[in-house]
């Protein structure tokens, strides 16, 4: 099984090394990496070329934003299965990869999806938050319940057929294209209950306050576009499905080692 990762990156020479060695350390045999970088003028373009034997493909340009530049990967993908690991993201060790394909070795799935650490930035083996998922059941989304974009790993057939990110959603383009796959198309999907990736704090949905509210604000409006029956207690559930992600912690041997 072919899996593709795409890269997405601007301006993160100090990062983007851990996430290329991250996708070259594993052991699946059969990784298509594409990194598509928005013009950095920071050093990254260096550190991308040093590692170009390792990439498949590398489109350095301008582009309108993080998700455009996601379409833009995806349908540069040519692997069966395609995942996302942006500049600031690390697998979590080198067996990650095939886990996905142990996952979806069933061809009757078309997504699987797994746990996720947040974790300093400085600092990679601080953890911040643990963030925990479930087997998707209808109404999860109501709640602003959201598998773990850059552990969700998904049959291309799935964005052949209905379509890649909605780029009228700047911060939370990936709750819009989570809910439309599993919830309004109900494409079949698997929770592998481990984690699979360490994020680091400061990404596009965390980096502030008012990112954070813009983010809330966006994942409503994708759940009232798509004609889910949400109120504004939306919000309140939201916050309450997070919150102890803030305070849990992972069960002995599940702790990463980036």
């Amino acid at each position: 099984m072919k899996i593709s990762v795409v890269t997405v990156v601007r301006n993160a020479a100090a990062t983007i090394e851990d996430t290329l060695r991250s996708v070259v350390s594993q052991d699946h045999p059969d990784v298509e990496h594409i990194v598509v970088d928005g013009a950095s003028v920071d050093g990254t373009l260096e550190v991308l070329n040093r590692y170009r034997p390792h990439l498949a493909q590398l489109v350095s340009e301008p582009d309108s934003g993080i998700y455009a530049a996601m379409n833009k990967g995806w349908r540069l993908a040519r692997g069966e299965v395609i995942g996302f690991l942006n500049a600031d993201d690390i697998y979590a060790h080198s067996g990650v990869l095939a886990k996905i394909q142990t996952a979806l070795a069933d061809s009757t799935l078309d997504a699987c999806y797994a746990d996720l650490v947040y974790v300093r930035r400085q600092d990679v083996t601080r953890m911040v938050r643990y963030w925990t998922s479930q087997p998707f059941r209808p109404g999860l989304f109501e709640y602003g319940w959201l598998p773990a974009h850059p552990t969700f790993f998904v049959r291309r057939h799935v964005y052949e057929r209905y379509g890649g990110f909605d780029e009228r959603y700047r911060i939370q383009s990936d709750f819009e294209i989570a809910l439309r796959f599993l919830e309004i198309h109900r494409i079949n999907s698997v929770y592998v209950p481990e984690i699979l990736v360490c994020m680091r704090m400061g990404g596009i949905t965390n980096r502030s306050l008012r990112t954070i509210l813009k983010g809330n604000l966006e994942s409503y409006q994708a759940c009232r576009a798509h004609g889910l029956s949400v109120t504004p207690w939306f919000f309140v559930r939201k916050w309450a499905m997070r919150a102890p992600q803030f305070v849990r912690r992972p069960r002995v041997g599940q702790t990463p080692a980036p």
